[in-house]
């Protein structure tokens, strides 16, 4: 058994329009003994855009009253969710998903100072479900991506395009390329590319033709039986890259969300150690059982302090909690499976 603690609730929503609905998904990143926070900040109207507070020793010690990232363009009009920050050579790297009420796609900004951000755009597939559907049957991929295409087609109409989310960076690059977490339902894929002008639609186009080679998780277990996703960013360890994701449980026609862990080989993530056969944590608590979605735990930031492994979570939609395990503890049980 895995000693997990809960250190409760860390940030709720407030009155401030920008973030009256709920606080949830954070990215969070730690710099000498302050931990960096940008959240996912949902307003009166329901569009997300990104806040911002610093932590030391788990306590909040700065919060704006305003967001620091927040919907310009037509791609994000609906909102910028889910944001993951990773530091790499030199440039912080935020991952976040824009919605533009139909399409829900990945985008990024970078920072020198995490204080000034300059967007860059959608690096996800302009591929409608239709599209992609065509791939794969040109190469006999399983049918595992029809399910959900006929789901978002049926509620959003034949031309909405993949929805592709959940993205994070790898912190460093591997075989020198960049390495991207990302995941078109139901599995976790990764991608690789030299620079992120590459990401255009003949790229997709020729990485979907291959995309069982890219998967890193499917969801094979009985808590992850309808589909898993990225989680925080991955973290370096002796053992590999410790992978913490999250799952989706269908039970009796409701979704429960889980957070579990995998570790992936270091040099080739696409090879996966081991993973948890049970969930890391599930909802528990009345404020992760009810909220804006119900029965909702979703990791989005991890860091360590005095080799203790700080989860933060969005709790049913609508705040933001935190877990903490020894990380030696963790690697010990997923590395001993």
């Amino acid at each position: 058994m895995i000693n997990i603690r809960d250190e409760g609730i860390i940030l709720e929503e407030t009155s401030l329009n920008f973030e009256a609905r709920g606080v949830l998904n954070p990215a969070c990143i730690k710099v000498d003994d302050t931990v960096h926070m940008f959240y996912r900040a949902i307003s009166k109207n329901n569009i997300s855009s990104i806040g911002y507070c610093q932590l030391r020793n788990n306590k909040i010690i700065k919060r704006l009253d305003k967001p620091v990232i927040f919907p310009e363009y037509e791609y994000e009009k609906k909102g910028i969710e889910d944001p993951r920050i990773v530091f790499l050579e030199g440039l912080y790297y935020m991952t976040y998903t824009a919605y533009d009420g139909k399409n829900a796609m990945i985008a990024y900004a970078t920072s020198s100072d995490l204080i000034n951000f300059k967007k860059g755009g959608i690096i996800s597939p302009k591929i409608t479900y239709k599209e992609a559907d065509k791939i794969f049957k040109k190469t006999n991929i399983g049918k595992k991506y029809d399910y959900f295409e006929k789901i978002y087609e049926k509620s959003l109409g034949e031309e909405v395009l993949l929805w592709d989310k959940d993205a994070c960076l790898f912190p460093k690059k591997i075989n020198n390329k960049y390495a991207l977490l990302h995941r078109i339902l139901p599995s976790i894929q990764v991608s690789y590319f030299n620079d992120f002008s590459e990401l255009d639609t003949v790229y997709w186009e020729e990485y979907l033709e291959k995309i069982n080679d890219y998967v890193v998780i499917d969801p094979e277990l009985s808590f992850e039986n309808e589909y898993v996703g990225t989680g925080c960013p991955p973290i370096e360890t002796a053992y590999g890259w410790l992978l913490i994701y999250h799952c989706v449980e269908r039970i009796n026609n409701n979704l429960q969300y889980h957070s579990s862990v995998a570790l992936l080989d270091i040099n080739n993530p696409l090879s996966v150690l081991n993973r948890l056969k049970k969930p890391l944590f599930s909802p528990v608590e009345n404020w992760e059982k009810a909220g804006n979605v119900n029965n909702v735990v979703f990791p989005t930031g991890a860091i360590i302090e005095k080799d203790r492994l700080y989860i933060y979570y969005g709790a049913a939609d609508k705040l933001i909690a935190s877990k903490s395990i020894e990380l030696d503890e963790l690697i010990q049980e997923v590395y001993s499976l």
